[in-house]
């Protein structure tokens, strides 16, 4: 996989989508503050990456508002549904530690108190590792609804299994790290300069997530996609 073309590929769609289209820039922005202050219940932002995960180019408009809020809302609920795993982990583990620590209750002893805290970082940890798995197959059935246009595919896992196959599991794993890497990098360094970075990347924030969505677009489209 070439990891230069798929940064590059990525840079250029994101300057097309931006540079010079600056009420479409600003509305980015707004849209990506609405649904973080509404906590996601008004995703009008993620139904616009809907549309640049469906591989359209050049990039989309900010248009039919109805759509982008539909499209928003099944991107949230396919996140849930893939959630679900991680949840029930936390329960389960966070359970045995209530319990744990009810019979224990007022000991002064330490390790009477070590089932309920081996029980909670246990459950953190298998979650965490769960969470990073499933995220990881969660990007392919999200990529795979906004290319099909439908809700369904989002959990064809014999079809999501068999493209990131066709890939290859270690190819999308790197790509997703140098992905991060660089994106990370440029963030990082913008954290540092004080007061004026952070407002710098508040207005930057559209053009990071349209660079990694479009990416990872890149990656799904780098294989056919089992029909």
């Amino acid at each position: 996989m070439d990891y230069g073309s798929l940064i590059s590929g990525s840079f250029n769609y994101t300057k097309d989508a931006l540079w010079g289209k600056w009420g479409r820039w600003i509305l980015l922005v707004v849209l990506s503050l609405i649904q973080v202050f509404t906590l996601f219940l008004i995703p009008l932002y993620n139904g616009y990456i809907v549309r640049v995960l469906a591989g359209r180019r050049p990039a989309p408009d900010v248009d039919q508002w109805g759509r982008l809020f539909i499209d928003g809302w099944k991107w949230n609920i396919i996140s849930l549904i893939y959630m679900i795993p991680v949840l029930l982990i936390l329960a389960y583990f966070g359970g045995l530690a209530v319990l744990s620590a009810i019979g224990v209750q007022g000991a002064t002893d330490p390790a009477a108190w070590a089932p309920a805290v081996a029980a909670a970082l246990s459950g953190i940890l298998l979650a965490v590792l769960v969470a990073i798995l499933i995220s990881f197959i969660a990007l392919f059935a999200v990529v795979r609804f906004a290319h099909t246009g439908r809700f369904g595919e989002a959990f064809n896992f014999s079809a999501i299994f068999a493209h990131i196959g066709r890939i290859g599991w270690l190819n999308v794993f790197v790509a997703l790290v140098v992905l991060t890497v660089v994106v990370a990098v440029v963030e990082f360094a913008l954290i540092l300069v004080p007061i004026i970075g952070v407002i710098i990347l508040l207005l930057l924030m559209p053009a990071f997530i349209i660079f990694t969505y479009r990416y990872i677009t890149l990656i799904y489209e780098s294989a056919p996609a089992p029909a």
